[in-house]
């Protein structure tokens, strides 16, 4: 995997790239880095083949994060065939979150509740 800096800027871009970035619809574009956030996610609160060597839920709360502000501040562009989906995602790894943490948060407290309200 490419780190951060590997990857071009805007500038070093050339016409190709650009036209194909620009054939790829919003809705695709928001489903495939909500896909990538939550496969992150589910590996990091511990759903993935080796949970004893890969769990590390400060890296899940911030992707949990992550994925709720995009999915919340999305749904209205995208619409609700494409936003359910996403969101029932989104709760199943609340709840894994809430599941696998020690002291588990406080309702409202969880990762990215602040976005969805309080995950039960």
């Amino acid at each position: 995997m490419s780190e951060p800096d590997d990857f071009p800027t805007f500038d070093e871009w050339d016409g190709q790239q650009a036209r194909q970035i620009a054939e790829v619809p919003a809705v695709e574009l928001i489903n495939t880095v909500s896909v990538h956030l939550m496969s992150a996610a589910a590996v990091k609160v511990g759903l993935a083949d080796n949970p004893e060597d890969e769990v590390d839920l400060d890296e899940a709360r911030k992707l949990i994060t992550a994925l709720a502000g995009l999915v919340t501040a999305a749904a209205p562009e995208i619409g609700d065939q494409h936003a359910r989906p996403l969101r029932d995602g989104l709760r199943s790894l609340q709840l894994a979150f809430r599941e696998a943490s020690r002291f588990p948060d406080a309702p409202g407290r969880g990762p990215g509740e602040k976005y969805t309200g309080a995950v039960n």
